[in-house]
Formats: C-alpha cells, sequence, structure tokens
C-alpha cells in the first residue's frame, strides 16, 4: 500500500506520478498569462499618464506609487495566502485589483486632481495579485510531497528553472502588450486589459485545484526558520542585485518613452521595447543549457557586461535604429541575469519561507523599476532625454557592483547561504 502524505491535495507517492499529472496541462499556460497583468502596470501606468496628463514626469511619480503600493502590501498578502489559503486571498485581491485598474484609467483622462491619481495608484499596487511566488509554492509543495524521492531534485530543478524563465518572459514581455495595446486602441487600453486579464485568469488560477490550503498556527510554527535568517548577506545581495534589475527596467522604459516623445508617439514606447524581449525570452530560456561549470556566481558578472555594453551605446541612440540595436544587445544579458538571481534566492530561502523570498524578490523588482522611473522621469522633464538615458548605465553598473559582491560572500561554491530545503543552486542547469 502506498504511503498518503499529509498534503491534503496529495495523490499516492509511487513512480508513475508526475509533476504535469498532479497539476493538470491547463494549469502551466494558466500560471503564466495570469501573472501578466502585474508586468504590464508600472509601463502601463508610465503609458496612460503621459498621455493623459502630457508628463513624462508625472508618470513616472504614479509608477512609483504602484511600487510603493507592491512593496507596502505584497508580503502582506502573501502571509494572507499563508494563514488563510491562496484561494479566498487571490479571489479578493483579484476582484480589488480590477476594480482599481478599471477606475484609474478613467481617472487619468478625468479633471480630477492628480493626489486621486496618486492614490488610485498606489491602491491599484498595493492589491496586485502575487500570482508569481504563489506559483512556486504551489509547485515545490506537489514536488515534495507528491513524487518519488529519487526523482524530486531533477523535478525541483526543472521547475525553478521554468518559473525563473516565466518570470523573466513576462516581465519583459508586458510592456510590449503595453505598447500594442496603447498604439492600436489608446493609451487607456493597457491597463483596462490589465483589469479583464485579472478579473479571468487570476480567478482561474485561484480555483484551480492546486491552490494551497490555509496552515494552521501550529503547522506554521512547525515548518517555518526563523524570520531572521531572511536578513542573511547572501540573501540579502541577491535582493539588492534584482532591485538594481528594476532600477534598470524603469529607468530603461522611461528614458524610452521620453525618447519616444521626442519624436512624437510615446504610446509606441511598449513596442520598441520589444527588441529588448525578443532577445532576452530566447536567452533566459537558453540558460537552462549552459555547463554547470559556467557557475551562478560566474554568470551574474558575466550576464550584466553585456546589460552594460548595451547601455554604453545607448549614450549615441539618435534614431530609433540605434535604439532598437541598443536594446537588442541589453536583451541578451537582461534575461540570463534573472534567471541567475531567481535561482540564487531558490537556493538561499530559509526552510518554509521560499514564498516569502519570491516575493522579496518580485516586490524588490517592482520597487527598483517604479523608483527609477520616477527619478528618470524627473530628469527627463528638467534635464532632457540624453540626461535620462544615462540612468539605466549607472542601474546596470549598481548590478555589477552587486554581483561582485556576491562573487566575495559566495566563495567558491555557489550554495553558500542556501536554505536546507532547497535543491542546489545550479537549478537552471538540470543535474544529470
Amino acid at each position: 500500500m502506498h504511503q498518503m502524505s499529509e498534503h491534503p491535495n496529495q495523490a499516492p507517492t509511487n513512480s508513475a506520478t508526475t509533476l504535469i499529472g498532479r497539476t493538470g496541462k491547463l494549469y502551466f499556460p494558466l500560471a503564466l498569462v495570469s501573472r501578466l497583468p502585474f508586468a504590464m502596470m508600472v509601463i502601463g501606468v508610465l503609458t496612460l499618464v503621459v498621455s493623459a496628463r502630457g508628463s513624462v514626469e508625472l508618470g513616472g511619480l504614479n509608477s512609483a506609487m504602484v511600487g510603493l503600493g507592491v512593496a507596502c502590501c505584497g508580503p502582506l498578502i502573501g502571509a494572507a495566502a499563508d494563514r488563510f489559503g491562496q484561494r479566498p486571498t487571490l479571489l479578493i485581491s483579484a476582484a480589488a485589483n480590477s476594480v482599481l485598474l478599471g477606475a484609474l484609467a478613467w481617472v487619468a483622462f478625468s479633471s480630477l486632481p492628480i493626489w486621486v491619481l496618486f492614490i488610485g495608484s498606489f491602491l491599484a499596487g498595493a492589491t496586485v495579485p502575487q500570482t508569481s511566488p504563489m506559483s512556486r509554492s504551489r509547485l515545490v509543495a506537489i514536488v515534495a510531497n507528491d513524487l518519488p524521492p529519487q526523482r524530486r531534485p531533477r523535478v525541483l530543478s526543472n521547475v525553478l528553472a521554468y518559473e525563473s524563465a516565466a518570470d523573466e518572459v513576462i516581465f519583459v514581455f508586458g510592456p510590449v502588450i503595453v505598447g500594442v495595446l496603447a498604439t492600436t486602441l489608446g493609451a487607456w487600453a493597457p491597463i483596462a486589459g490589465a483589469a479583464v486579464l485579472t478579473l479571468l485568469f487570476v480567478t482561474a488560477f485561484a480555483l484551480h485545484h492546486t491552490s494551497a490550503p490555509a496552515q494552521s498556527a501550529e503547522q506554521r510554527a512547525a515548518a517555518l526558520a526563523p524570520a531572521s535568517e531572511l536578513a542573511r548577506p547572501a540573501l540579502l545581495v541577491t535582493v539588492a542585485g534584482i532591485i538594481s534589475v528594476g532600477l534598470f527596467f524603469g529607468s530603461m522604459l522611461t528614458a524610452l518613452t521620453s525618447f519616444m516623445q521626442d519624436r512624437g508617439d510615446p504610446e509606441s514606447a511598449g513596442l520598441i521595447y520589444g527588441a529588448m524581449g525578443v532577445g532576452s525570452a530566447i536567452f533566459a530560456i537558453g540558460v537552462a543549457a549552459l555547463p554547470a561549470r559556467f557557475s551562478l556566481r560566474a554568470r551574474w558578472p558575466a550576464f550584466t557586461l553585456c546589460i552594460i555594453a548595451g547601455t554604453v551605446l545607448l549614450q549615441w541612440a539618435n534614431d530609433v535604429p540605434f535604439m532598437i540595436l541598443s536594446l537588442a544587445i541589453m536583451g541578451i544579458g537582461v534575461g540570463p541575469l534573472l534567471v541567475t538571481l531567481y535561482s540564487f534566492g531558490a537556493a538561499r530561502s530559509p526552510v518554509g519561507r521560499s514564498a516569502t523570498v519570491m516575493t522579496m524578490l518580485g516586490s524588490g523588482l517592482m520597487v527598483g523599476q517604479s523608483a527609477a522611473a520616477a527619478l528618470t522621469g524627473v530628469i527627463a522633464t528638467d534635464l532632457g532625454t540624453a540626461a535620462a538615458l544615462t540612468i539605466p548605465l549607472g542601474a546596470a553598473l549598481l548590478a555589477l557592483v552587486a554581483g561582485g559582491v556576491n562573487w566575495w560572500l559566495s566563495g567558491s561554491d555557489d550554495r553558500a547561504g542556501r536554505g536546507p530545503n532547497t535543491a542546489p543552486v545550479t537549478v537552471v542547469a538540470p543535474a544529470p
């Protein structure tokens, strides 16, 4: 007789059990699309406000308010899912977020004062459903509880690699979708589209049978490492690294919007941004094929140097084709760097706190993006587009510095600082 796990939704553990067999074939596309609104939000708000109010500075500040909302409330949503279960938490946040996004699109084109717009942007960020860390939490639980022990390390490595690549692909292509909607339907369309996607797909994700149930206080206490372990230097430098990538995203998007506004077409910024997205997605997925001897701590500075090369070239961009070339070079490094950072985060998560760490990383990316969008918007307005284009270079240099600190902290072993419950940190290169 097969031994049953304590996991409430678990099938018997046997050699025939597979991950897709437990999740169903529709889970992965559903989880992928359900995180798309999150990736559309910052550039969507930026595009909406720049078009509606005619100010890159105001657009950047509203994007910053979105990031502030995510930073303040994102971890609370994750904690609520641990306490009350993913299903009710996601259903409530999805409904609230959809309504607030629709209201924000209306407020932007209304005659209401700017402070109302700021409040709307903050609330939209505060209610973002945390689908990405919740998806990781579901899949890791299935691997740990339902699959045969001998297959768990390899499957877990593949799961973490896929989730990292999925986040990166969605985060890069979200702005492209914003650009397509804004240029074809109008600046209001990306935010309205994000509201519809949230209502439909996040709700479906919440209702999926893999949804993690609530835990009792005793279960949480038994399964959680001390919160102090979240402050380990190896984990904090990973968060710093992903914040620097967020700074790059926010500054690049805002500077590009200013660049296109100078040419009378700010709505096309997200579309042009796709020049980075295509290569970024391809190289992010291709990271899994890299040899294990190309260690994670070496990948961090190596991929960052590709971004630096593109941002240096960016300083001479004076037309759209040159801008596209610069973005394409950046894309070679951006995707693989994000996969590397998420892999470090997964490997360094304390026991029972992987969802918290993933929320920290996702929030860090959004906070960095939003803060840089605000700063770059002010610089673009006061000093011009040329000055704004230097900010992505600064962000890339910060990522390189963080990579150097990580190299020192990691020593000769990439697994330095990882939690005992995780797979080896080389998750992007599945074990033989």
